[in-house]
């Protein structure tokens, strides 16, 4: 069984299901459903009713996009890579409000299935296909709709936390989903299966942009404005390598997500109302802010908001770039004349 699961590439391991495979499934939800928004948001606001078009055609394909970037990440033989996207989007309709999770786990199960009779028989187009397909819409109908339920119910308990205690909460979101950025997991693919918006959604955006923003200046002196760029509108995760090395250097953004996450839920009232994908994003290629945009303009349209006001860019900017460059800088020049962060300790390979 050992010979066979290796010739078959069947890993079972936490790094293969809880790391490739979810870090692969937000960049599919990238390239389909956030991509889609933003394109959307971009043609309502200037009247281009063709971007609309595109946008709403690139969010649909939001469930086939997650299942085919689980199984790249699984490295599928073609037949079952390119059979998944059935799978997707029945995991991701049935499992309603949850369905990145459904599709998470009902891809995986589809695609080791379907790898397992890949190449075994002479009549290999038809039966790979098909085990993948029947294996993921079955697994689709009776799994995806309680995977949904069981990742929203998770999602509006934190929700209602957060409405409920918004100072305690706004520390405990930001200052976890800031983490889950920079290790090599995916929160906004965490985000998204937990359909995390709101207060919560706010209080996560903080802790990916203190992450984030608050690598990036602190570490300025190392790396320049490449460093500043790469870290600051791309991820945090390049300091994975350093805080292995030491750990201390994280400390400065840790302070600044448990900061900015309160004065973001109790102060500005911050809220993520757009794709809750965006709530893990943070600055990266500034989603995090766009999808807050997006959700003022929906709540607009919804008529629970009347308009955006100077109060709600002040807060924004302050919670994104301002707060968390500050406390990061200073907390981390503090570190340095302790000599808990030495020359070096953040510097980019």
């Amino acid at each position: 069984m050992k010979e066979f699961l290796k010739r078959k590439n069947i890993i079972f391991s936490f790094k293969r299901y809880g790391v490739e495979c979810l870090s692969a499934m937000a960049q599919g939800l990238f390239c389909s459903l956030l991509i889609g928004t933003i394109i959307k948001t971009l043609g309502q606001q200037l009247g281009i009713e063709f971007l609309v078009t595109i946008g709403t055609y690139a969010s649909a394909m939001a469930g086939p996009a997650m299942a085919i970037s689980i199984g790249f990440a699984l490295q599928a033989p073609p037949l079952v890579l390119f059979s998944l996207a059935a799978v997707g989007g029945a995991a991701n309709e049935l499992g309603g409000a949850g369905g990145p999770l459904a599709v998470l786990i009902i891809a995986i199960l589809a695609a080791e299935c379907g790898k397992v009779v890949s190449k075994e028989t002479k009549i290999d187009i038809l039966v790979t296909p098909f085990v993948t397909i029947f294996v993921g819409v079955a697994l689709s109908a009776l799994l995806a709709p309680g995977i949904g339920t069981v990742a929203s119910s998770v999602g509006q308990l934190i929700m209602w936390a957060t409405d409920l205690q918004p100072f305690l909460m706004g520390i405990v979101v930001s200052v976890l989903v800031g983490i889950a950025l920079t290790l090599p997991i995916s929160s906004a693919a965490i985000c998204a299966a937990l359909s995390l918006t709101g207060l919560a959604g706010g209080a996560a955006v903080a802790g990916c942009c203190a992450n984030m923003v608050g690598f990036a200046v602190m570490s300025f002196k190392e790396n320049k404005w490449g460093g500043l760029i790469s870290q600051g509108i791309g991820t945090s995760m390049l300091q994975m390598g350093n805080i292995m090395k030491n750990p201390k250097i994280w400390i400065p953004p840790i302070i600044a997500s448990a900061i900015t996450g309160p004065i973001a839920t109790c102060v500005f009232r911050l809220q993520m109302n757009g794709t809750p994908v965006s709530s893990g994003m943070g600055t990266c290629g500034l989603v995090g802010q766009i999808g807050v945009y997006t959700g003022w303009v929906n709540d607009i349209a919804a008529g629970t908001k009347s308009a955006i006001t100077a109060f709600d860019w002040i807060g924004l900017i302050l919670i994104s770039f301002i707060l968390p460059a500050v406390i990061s800088l200073l907390a981390g020049n503090l570190l340095r004349k302790i000599g808990w962060i030495k020359e070096n300790d953040l510097k980019l390979d």
